[in-house]
Order: structure tokens, then sequence, then C-alpha cells
């Protein structure tokens, strides 16, 4: 059975080593996030996530969720867990202290984030639908709402979701039908039908604070038409207590295909009462803070999922006797040699590996300027880390949903027919991963967000947060001859993503068709491009340090930055060519011929 332990040497190094955590610690309310704080954070969440969440994982796969009733019943041990998830202050990491919240920084909490969904990533779906909705509440409700709702939810007593899906809309979200009437009291009635909503009824909490899209009588149609609401599943009362039971309830839970220990209910509305977000009509703006927050997430739970298949692989390859080297036998000792000898194993494994630790220190270069964002007194600095955010976004839940599943079939590769074996444990990762690539938002809808909103979006502004920084460090370290092996792949591959750009630009200004048949392809050549910016100022810090790499972890980590130029990179090649050529031949496919 697969193991996890969490990778806190490589955590430390992407905090204090590739980054300057002084450049947090100096952000307004988090000058208390030092080293000497953050440390025991990470060794005290490594803890919970190995002793805690993840000997629920396996069990809370095979036992499911129950649905009687109304009433879904998490697997033995979550509500025991989920109690000390919560008393340990975790769901309020990076939450207001004026809420609760411990104040931390969101490039902490992204590490946080990784290792519950690494351990048991039906777990963190709980927690991480509490946080988006804390964000959207904090951010667009009244003060009365947020005094009421966010201190109970920041303290993990009452949770979050949030309610989009519709049977006839998925993606469309301008096809909403749930209706929404305003009371006298200033609440307002709600009345429809919500599909797969996550964590949508379950036992961990006392109360489930829905946020809800719905139209209002005078609501334009389409997207433009969609209010955002609250809607508990009890009614507090005046004292903040638990009051009577609301119209929202759970009328069945869906059986899939992974992530089987997280509730994903059917919710149906009968007049329940719920109070407005925001402005009428404006509900999509609130929501979709909401959104961007749970697809970062989602990329983190393909990074999780990536780490634990890799861990699971790199042991069982060194354990697991088949065969000889192909250069002779490498453990005459032994009746085979292990799997790890093998060319096809270690490219596997090396793949895995160059993910995890590129796409590692992707999520806390997002998290880093979350916080810039949030917590900057300066508003230029602000305005060019939300530029990045809502760049990169698409990236991280696309890109790393995807290289995480790949990671986890891999694992099963490694594993041969013991792979798929349910009892062997990595067949569940593959399981488990398959659905990052398809919420909040499929993956091809990140792709079409990307070049079709974020490439133009003031006339390119958001591409020059990236560009211009890339284009710096290649001009700044050309003649660091010890870099050259990384550089000259980096600045290559960035050529052909500067020239992928220019094309879609043009091509989509005649077609729109022609940007988004080139949509996937880019935002993969985008992502490689973004890790191998990561991976070459990862080698240069490892290079200044391996003089005094006692335990090897420099020269490892050079010669996976080696291995990702060499390996992985190329691939952009291919996604060039492929942009390059256009959509012809898939928009001028009959029809009928499918």
């Amino acid at each position: 059975m697969p193991s996890y332990s969490a990778p806190l040497r490589d955590m430390q190094f992407v905090y204090n080593e590739l980054f300057d955590p002084a450049d947090i610690s100096a952000l307004p309310g988090c000058e208390d996030a030092t080293a000497d704080l953050v440390e025991p954070v990470l060794e005290e969440a490594a803890r919970l996530a190995e002793n805690e969440l993840f000997p629920l994982n396996a069990t809370g796969d095979s036992h499911g969720c129950q649905y009687e009733d109304g009433k879904v019943t998490t697997p033995p041990g979550f509500a025991k867990a989920y109690q000390e998830y919560a008393e340990g202050g975790w769901i309020g990491l990076p939450c207001d202290p004026k809420y609760g919240g411990q104040g931390m920084p969101g490039a902490l909490n992204v590490l946080m984030e990784e290792m519950a969904c690494s351990a048991n990533v039906s777990f963190a779906t709980y927690v991480g639908l509490t946080r988006g909705a804390y964000r959207a509440i904090n951010t667009f409700a009244s003060e009365e709402l947020k005094e009421r709702y966010l201190p109970k939810m920041v303290s993990g007593i009452w949770s979050g979701t949030m309610c989009l899906t519709e049977p006839q809309c998925g993606t469309d979200l301008g096809l909403i039908r749930t209706k929404a009437v305003a009371a006298d009291d200033g609440s307002h009635q709600l009345t429809g039908t919500k599909i797969f909503i996550t964590a949508g009824e379950h036992d961990l909490t006392e109360n489930i604070i829905h946020l809800v899209l719905a139209r209002l009588p005078d609501a334009p149609p389409g997207i433009k038409g969609i209010s955002l609401f609250l809607v508990p599943k009890f009614l507090p009362n005046k004292d903040g207590e638990l009051g009577e039971r609301n119209g929202m309830r759970c009328a069945r839970i869906e059986n899939k295909m992974g992530i089987k220990a997280s509730a994903t209910c059917e919710m149906s509305l009968e007049n329940a009462t719920g109070w407005l977000i925001g402005e009428p009509h404006k509900g999509m703006r609130a929501m979709f803070t909401m959104m961007n927050d749970a697809r970062l997430g989602v990329g983190i739970q393909g990074l999780g999922i990536g780490e634990s298949a890799y861990q699971a692989a790199v042991q069982y390859a060194k354990d697991r006797q088949q065969g000889r080297s192909l250069s002779g036998t490498q453990y005459p000792d032994q009746p085979a040699d292990p799997l790890l000898v093998h060319p096809d194993i270690r490219r596997m494994l090396l793949t895995m590996r160059a993910f995890t630790e590129g796409g590692r220190a992707l999520s806390v270069w997002i998290g880093r300027n979350i916080d810039i964002r949030d917590r900057s007194d300066n508003p230029q600095a602000r305005k060019e880390a939300d530029d990045l955010v809502q760049l990169l976004t698409p990236l991280v839940k696309s890109y790393l949903s995807e290289a995480g599943h790949d990671a986890a079939q891999m694992a099963v590769q490694v594993y041969g027919g013991h792979g798929y074996i349910r009892e062997n444990g990595v067949e569940q990762y593959a399981r488990d991963a398959r659905i990052a690539m398809i919420y909040e938002g499929a993956n091809g809808i990140q792709a079409l967000d990307l070049v079709g909103r974020k490439l133009p979006a003031h006339m390119g502004r958001y591409l020059r947060r990236f560009f211009h920084p890339v284009q710096k460090w290649i001009d700044a370290n050309t003649a660091d001859a010890t870099l050259q092996p990384f550089i000259l792949p980096l600045a290559k591959a960035f050529g052909r993503l500067q020239i992928a750009t220019g094309q879609i630009a043009q091509a989509g200004l005649k077609n729109p068709n022609e940007a988004g048949a080139a949509s996937s392809e880019y935002l993969k050549l985008f992502a490689l491009v973004a890790l191998a910016f990561l991976w070459a100022q990862m080698a240069k810090v490892a290079l200044s340090k391996k003089e005094t790499d006692e335990e090897g972890f420099y020269q490892a980590k050079i010669a996976t930055a080696h291995f990702f130029m060499e390996r992985v990179l190329p691939q952009t090649g291919s996604l060039f060519s492929a942009i390059m050529v256009g959509g012809k031949t898939m928009m001028e496919f009959p029809d009928d011929a499918f």
C-alpha cells in the first residue's frame, strides 16, 4: 500500500530559497510570518496530513458517502478528522483575524492545501469550498452578513458551498432557471434545482452556507441577469444560533468515478430563504471571485495527487524486482534487479518529479502574488500582482490538473498489473485525479479563457506581467556559463510562445475559430514556458549552494532541472507546430462525417 510523507524540504526550498520570504513578511498583516513561524506551521500541517488525513483516504474511497432521506453521512473517521482540522485553526489559516482567522500568507496556505490534497483529496474538498465561499462573502456581502456568517465559517463550525450548475446548464450559466423573489423583510425566496454541488450536504458541520446563483423577476436574459444569494441550511436566529431548517435540501448524491468520500449533491430549493450578495444582476462578478479561488484549488488538487502518485511509484520501483538492467546485472546478490534500473521506469519517475517540483513552485508563485494583491499598500504592486494571477489562473487549473492525472496514470503503469488492483492503492489516484480536469470549468474552457479573455485584456497588459520578467531574467543571466543549459532551452521555448501569441492574436481577429482551435495547445505551451522559467531559477539557486550540499538535495534539484529542459520542455516544439498550422483540418471536417 502507498504511504505519504510531506515533501517539507522541497516546500521550504520554494518558500525560503527560490523566493524571498521577506517580500511576504513585509506585507501588512504578515509581519509574523517569518521562517521561525512558517517552518513549525508546515511541520504541524505535515503531521496532520500524514497521520490523520492519509489513513482515511483508502477507507473513504471504499466506504464513500451514504445518503438517506435527505441526510448525507461521510465515511467513518471524517467527522473526527474534520473536528481536529477545524480546532487546529487550519480552515482559517489565511483568513482575516477580524473574523477569527490567523491571517497567514496565502503562499503558506498553498502548501497546506497541497498536503491536504496529497493525503486525502476528498477531505480537502470540504475545506476548500468553505474558503472560497468565505472570500466571496468577505469581498461582496454586506457588513451584517459578514458579521453573522464569517466567524463561524472561519472557525469551521459552519461550512460553505458554491451552487452554480443546473440540469440544463453547466458551462453556459446564462441558461440558469433558479428564481429568486424578493420578500418584505429584505430577504428573497429561491426556487430551483442545482446539481453537482460539492459538499452540498454532509455531517461535518452544524450548518452549511450555500452561495446560489439565481434570477430576479426583472433579470435581463443571459449571463447579465444572474444574481448571487447566500442561502443557509439552517436560518440563524438573531443571536446567531441555529433556527429553523431552510427550504434547501439534498435530493440525492452522485455515484462517481472518484473522490467518493466527497459528497456531490443534487440540491432542491423550494422557497428557500436567501440574501442578496452584491448588486442585483451582478452575481457572476462575485461568483467569479469564488470560482477563481476554486480553480487554483483544483490545480493544487492535481499537484497533490501527483506528489502522492510519485512517492508511491518511487517506492514500488525500488522494491519490486523485475528483470535485469540492459547494461548488465546491477544487483547480482538478488534474483532480479529492481524496476528502478530500467530506462522507461526512470523516464516516468523523472517526468512525475519534474512536474511536482515545478508545479509546486508555480503554485507558490501564484500564492505570493495573491498575498501582494490582497495586502500590499502599493496600488501599482497590487494591480500588477492581480494581473499575473488573472493570467496564470487558467494555466494552474488546467495544466496542473492534467499533469497530475498523467502522474497518477504513470504510477499505475509503474506498478504494472498490480497498479490495476484496488488494494494496492494507486488506481484510486487515477480515479480521483480525473475530475480535476472537468469541474470548476473544464480545461478546454480554461484554454478559451486564456486566449479569448486574458490575452487581449487591457491591450495585452496581462501578458506583459509575464513576458517582461521572463525576458529580463534571460537577459540578466545570459552571460553566466553555468546557466547555459537552462537559459538556452528557456529562451527557445519563450520565443515560440511569443510567436504563437502573435499568430493567435492575428488569426483570431479574422476567424475566432482559429484562436479556439489553437487554445489547448497554446495553454500547454504557455504552462511549459512558465515551468521552464521557474526551473531555470531553481537551478540557479541550487548551483549556488551545491558546494555545501551534504544531503544531495541541490544536486538532485539540478539533475531534475536538466531532465525538464531536455526531456519535457521540447514538447513546446510539437505544440508550436500544431498552433501555427491553424484549425482548418478540424473546422472543415464535415459534421455528417462524425
